[in-house]
């Protein structure tokens, strides 16, 4: 029998993009078959919202993106911002305290929509990928400097270090006041990413943020996700679906589909729609 949906959400690198950042033409079809249907489409990603436009031409079908890991959401057909958060001066400070004392490299990012422009300060760890993330954005990077701060309020920080559950743990420790996600490196796919943001903000959250605006219960969506920062969305969605190339103990805690690859996110949506 088929479910009554309401929302499709579905994160975009190792998701929805394949492996050369593209969506193949199965996925698009069911994109387009899902706004038919008059079913919202809705991409979570980690990416910043300029980042996003870059990936995706203007006329995507979708109908909302949420960006920076659920930072901030636009409706994707006008533009409009919908929801930003930011941390505040006094929680930056903080958090770039606690990263400086654990010798970590990292970005403090400007508030959205504006927050591909960041600060950076760099342990002199020789981090590839850290270094790697600096050349892409260089026109829109600058130094941090700490006397006198040149920062205030952030809409993020972002570390990047090798794969450390420990110091992942330990780094969530003394930011309790915050929000810690951990997600894999776009770039390399294998250094470890720590973002801090406000409490209360993720994917996840703001997915059932909009799910309010639009008055949708949460037993009528679907979700698919990859990687560990998609967590709480598919925490949160009545059909979770994680793809094949997710790592192994996200693939454990949820139902399964193709890989990114094999237009895993149409095989998710097939699962619980006829298509």
């Amino acid at each position: 029998m088929e479910r009554d949906i309401a929302m499709v959400i579905t994160d975009l690198d190792g998701t929805l993009f394949d492996d050369e950042k593209r969506v193949s033409k199965e996925d698009l079809e069911t994109l387009e078959w899902l706004g038919k249907r008059k079913i919202y489409r809705v991409i979570a990603t980690g990416r910043n919202l300029f980042s996003v436009r870059n990936a995706l031409p203007e006329n995507f079908p979708i109908d909302y993106l949420i960006f920076s890991t659920g930072a901030g959401a636009i409706n994707w057909r006008t533009g409009e911002l919908i929801y930003a958060a930011h941390l505040n001066e006094k929680e930056v400070a903080l958090a770039v305290e606690t990263l400086i004392d654990a010798k970590m490299s990292f970005m403090v990012h400007d508030l959205v929509p504006d927050n591909h422009t960041f600060l950076y300060f760099d342990s002199n760890c020789g981090n590839s990928d850290f270094k790697k993330r600096i050349d892409i954005y260089r026109d829109f990077a600058m130094p941090l400097s700490l006397s006198p701060p040149n920062y205030r309020n952030a809409s993020q920080l972002l570390a990047i270090v090798p794969e450390n559950p420990f110091l992942l743990e330990e780094i969530r420790n003394k930011l309790g006041s915050l929000r810690v996600i951990r997600t894999t490196s776009p770039l390399d796919c294998e250094n470890m990413w720590i973002e801090i943001l406000p409490q209360g903000v993720s994917k996840g959250h703001t997915v059932e943020w909009l799910c309010g605006k639009l008055e949708i219960s949460p037993t009528a969506t679907i979700g698919t996700g990859n990687d560990y920062n998609d967590l709480d969305l598919l925490n949160f969605v009545s059909f979770p679906f994680a793809v094949s190339n997710a790592p192994e103990p996200v693939k454990k805690l949820y139902r399964n589909c193709k890989s990114n690859t094999e237009s895993g996110f149409s095989d998710a949506v097939h699962q619980i729609l006829a298509i």
